[in-house]
């Protein structure tokens, strides 16, 4: 029998120890253009390491259904990931704690439309997991001719299922 996670609602304070929740809510930090554009000014801990740069990519990845099914997870050493939605449609958010260099229980989160996410350099997370199409995103990360990839696969899948 796999193990079951239950999503989380994704919030700032439950997401900080793996990275930061980018959306625009609360008042803007400055008001620009005019006062015709509210800025959410520096929102996201990027890290890039050693011979590396910012880079923005452009992903498009097939919508994932639920329950989801959790058999691998990864991690970049060398730099944080962002994952800027393109559409208002929620997706689902894996990682998990460090634990002697390996992964430690899952947790997975909800995000709300128009919610992105900062993953810190060194996170243990899910691929990227849209759950309806286009699934489109803007990605922020590392560039660099090292390897900045680490997969741990489970030995026993769990299940992923909403918090209904």
């Amino acid at each position: 029998m796999q193990d079951l996670i239950r999503t989380e609602p994704l919030t700032p304070e439950v997401f900080a120890p793996f990275g930061d929740v980018l959306e625009a809510g609360g008042e803007p930090d400055r008001i620009i253009n005019r006062g015709l554009c509210g800025r959410w000014h520096d929102r996201a801990r990027l890290d890039f390491g050693p011979g590396g740069r910012a880079g923005i990519s452009i992903f498009k990845a097939e919508p994932r259904e639920m329950p989801y099914t959790l058999d691998m997870v990864e991690r970049h050493p060398d730099g944080s990931q962002a994952f800027l939605p393109m559409s208002l449609d929620p997706f689902l958010v894996i990682v998990a704690p460090d634990e002697g260099g390996r992964p430690g229980p899952p947790r997975a989160f909800m995000t709300s439309p128009g919610q992105g996410i900062n993953l810190l350099r060194n996170t243990w997370h899910g691929v990227l997991t849209p759950l309806a199409a286009p699934g489109l995103f803007a990605v922020v990360d590392r560039i660099g001719d090292t390897p900045n990839l680490e997969e741990h696969w489970f030995d026993s899948p769990y299940l992923i299922a909403f918090n209904r």
